[in-house]
């Protein structure tokens, strides 16, 4: 009898990712940078899950479903050898129906969600008893039918926008919403690897959420570890709250995405500064923190008598300093104050009070 998999909690609550005080959602996205080794990949799961992620990723494919066998290779050969699309994808098809529900299994019981980007309609059937969410890659924004297979699931969305124009995007979102996705989240990326900082772009986020207000959205990095942790901050402060990134046991590791991936160790620095940075951005509105309430009393400045005022005396400009606390009349009101008099005897350096003046009669 086939084993069974309930899919585990994604922990994914769109309404929970919304909005600025909204935490990360991290997701390692670790493809397959197993070499198409099941123990490879079950060890990805245990560093993962140690690392504080969220949810680890992974691509289902076949070879033959995805890329003609003479596609071309579009990647920097010098790092991933290659000669077609076919040829890297036969070498790495090694998985089955089988092995996927293995390592959904093993992340459930790691704590994590269990994720993969589905390449073709074949696998959508059995995939959904595994899957809380789909992920899909930014390549398949205008493969309408698989939108439409994976929406008619009535799971949510998480979608990559790479190399895509926003009218593409409007055209995905309203394919898969019509199909019957429940929620899209959208995910900025540059789909290049690895992406050059200068074409991060991160400011594409700001354009996302003019065009797509109240829509849950992140960002899958693709530039080089130097550059990740940079770009991942911005990216959150801008307001990415799903953050994707490659994954990998070994970054020294050849071919594939090994060589601008994370590793485990990264992972935890990222969860660490994630954080810290929600932590640091607060709230988006300017108010009085209870912390800040002693400098606000003590550290702003009052008007204070500079000289004896005797009762009676009228106020002048000269008669009057400007020090600290800030526990008497405020500095604000000294033009106002020019003219009154004192209705009882002041002595010098004494922080002035509303109850020792009154205005002319």
């Amino acid at each position: 009898m086939r084993e069974m998999i309930t899919p585990s909690n994604s922990g994914f609550d769109p309404d929970r990712y919304r909005g600025w005080a909204a935490p990360a959602y991290v997701i390692a996205e670790a493809g397959v940078n197993h070499g198409g080794n099941l123990e490879a990949a079950l060890e990805m799961v245990r560093v993962a899950a140690g690392s504080g992620i969220d949810a680890l990723k992974f691509q289902t494919y076949k070879a033959g479903r995805i890329a003609t066998r003479t596609s071309s290779a579009y990647w920097d050969r010098s790092m991933e050898p290659s000669g077609s699309q076919y040829e890297l994808f036969l070498k790495y098809d090694m998985f089955d129906e089988s092995d996927y529900r293995h390592l959904a299994a093993a992340c459930a019981e790691a704590g994590i969600t269990f994720l993969t980007t589905p390449f073709d309609t074949d696998c959508i059937s059995w995939l959904d008893e595994l899957l809380a969410m789909w992920k899909v890659a930014s390549a398949d924004i205008t493969n309408f039918p698989l939108l439409r297979r994976i929406a008619r699931t009535g799971k949510p969305v998480i979608l990559s926008t790479g190399a895509s124009t926003l009218g593409e995007v409007e055209e995905a979102v309203d394919v898969l919403t019509r199909a019957g996705c429940p929620d899209v989240t959208l995910l900025h990326c540059t789909l290049s690897y690895p992406t050059a900082t200068s074409d991060a772009n991160i400011g594409t986020i700001v354009h996302l959420q003019t065009a797509f207000p109240g829509t849950v959205l992140g960002y899958s990095d693709h530039t080089l570890p130097h550059d990740s942790f940079a770009a991942i901050a911005g990216a959150f402060t801008l307001g990415a709250r799903v953050i994707e990134k490659h994954f990998t046991l070994d970054k020294t590791l050849t071919g594939n995405d090994h060589w601008h991936s994370f590793d485990g160790a990264d992972f935890t620095r990222l969860r660490e500064e994630l954080d810290r940075l929600q932590m640091l951005l607060g709230q988006p509105r300017k108010l009085v923190l209870p912390n800040e309430e002693p400098a606000r009393l003590h550290a702003r400045r009052s008007l204070v008598a500079r000289g004896p005022i005797r009762r009676g005396e009228l106020l002048t400009a000269d008669a009057i300093d400007v020090k600290r606390p800030g526990t008497g009349i405020e500095p604000r009101h000294l033009e106002t104050l020019i003219g009154w008099h004192a209705t009882v005897d002041i002595e010098d350096d004494t922080t002035l009070q509303w109850h020792m003046l009154a205005p002319p009669a």
